[in-house]
């Protein structure tokens, strides 16, 4: 099996990004590939661009 990708992310207390919202977490995936990823961590970013506190990653799942 391939890797597998993770887009995570949601509204953060402040600008330094160390502390979620709680509620507002959103884990999107798995998805089979970083293009995939890519395409939806981007739909996520520009909804929210307004927002400056809001951040999404891609995140590569560990292989076992």
């Amino acid at each position: 099996m391939g890797q597998r990708y993770w887009v995570i992310g949601g509204e953060y207390r402040n600008c330094q990004f160390d502390e979620v919202v709680p509620g507002t977490e959103e884990i999107s995936g798995p998805f089979p590939d970083a293009v995939r990823a890519r395409t939806e961590w981007q739909r996520l970013t520009f909804r929210d661009r307004v927002l400056a506190t809001t951040r999404y990653m891609i995140t590569q799942e560990a292989r076992g």
